[in-house]
């Protein structure tokens, strides 16, 4: 298996427990790979613990940007052909990146992502949330996704680089990626691989992050469902408006009360909220589709 045009893009953020023997164990199963660890301003010794390691790629933010600004900044610096996620927390399996990356290798895929077994590690505090987001995904994307925001996948470079832009600076970059590679109709394959539990203590906060996920359900919707999304809102609006308007209107023999109205009102500028937000979506993804 040759998997010299391969670039493994690796976002760390106070990490030095782990990523001197990840990365060893890593250079070990992939020798002619280019290797890129990105210390995302991490106040601990993770860049020294990568620099220690030869023929790795270190690059550094001199503060904490996000996962996904981490990897932006591995991707543009890769210099393969095909580049590939890869978590620095030791949750990963050298091995299961082989099997994600040799489809994309064999131009079988031209994305696969790696799919966490049931039974992986993770907060149960979390799992809620995740459930929610999970579901509102597949409604998004119409089908299926055996695993919506696992940190291994493999792209095509010169796929993944039209939608930088697109991808958020935090943890929902994966989540993102994940639907824009479904809803711009790429090849998209699946394959199974194992998690370990990490090393150290994550950096997700419970009311933090369960706040970005809310504000990541509304950004999936508006991004890749603009139009269903603000339609669904404004015929709501409609709805309410006109059984209550009606309602009083009739009941109180005063004609279409002021509030009714204004929420009719507002149900009609939503729906063409809803036409401009859908078009400017869509220039922003033809915009970097047409030069790239």
């Amino acid at each position: 298996m040759d998997f010299k045009d391969l670039s493994i893009c690796i976002p760390a953020f106070n990490e030095d427990k782990i990523i001197r023997s990840m990365l060893i164990e890593l250079k070990k199963e992939f020798p002619d790979s280019e290797i890129i660890v990105v210390d995302d301003g991490s106040s601990d010794k993770t860049k020294e613990m990568a620099k220690s390691v030869e023929g790795i790629t270190v690059l550094e933010h001199k503060q904490n940007i996000g996962y996904g600004g981490a990897l932006k900044t591995a991707m543009q610096r890769a210099n393969g052909e095909i580049v590939a996620w890869y978590d620095a927390d030791g949750q990963h399996n050298p091995k299961d990146l082989k099997k994600v990356a040799q489809p994309v290798v064999d131009e079988k895929y031209e994305v696969v992502i790696g799919v966490r077994q049931k039974d992986f590690y993770q907060s149960v505090e979390r799992i809620p949330g995740k459930m929610i987001l999970k579901f509102i995904a597949q409604f998004v994307a119409k089908e299926t996704i055996p695993d919506i925001n696992s940190g291994m996948r493999c792209f095509k470079k010169n796929i993944i680089k039209k939608y930088l832009h697109l991808l958020p600076d935090g943890f929902s970059a994966t989540t993102t990626s994940t639907l824009l590679m479904i809803k711009q109709r790429y090849k998209v394959g699946y394959k199974s691989i194992k998690i370990q539990k990490r090393v150290g203590k994550s950096s997700v906060k419970i009311v933090r992050d369960g706040w970005n996920s809310l504000v990541l359900i509304f950004r999936v919707l508006i991004l890749f469902e603009a139009f269903r999304f603000f339609t669904l809102l404004a015929f709501l609006q409609i709805c309410f408006a006109m059984f209550y308007g009606l309602y009083i209107a009739f009941n109180n023999k005063l004609g279409f009360p002021v509030f009714a109205s204004m929420i009719f009102i507002s149900g009609i500028l939503t729906f063409f909220m809803g036409i401009i937000c859908d078009q400017i979506v869509s220039m922003r993804k033809e915009k970097f589709e047409k030069y790239h």
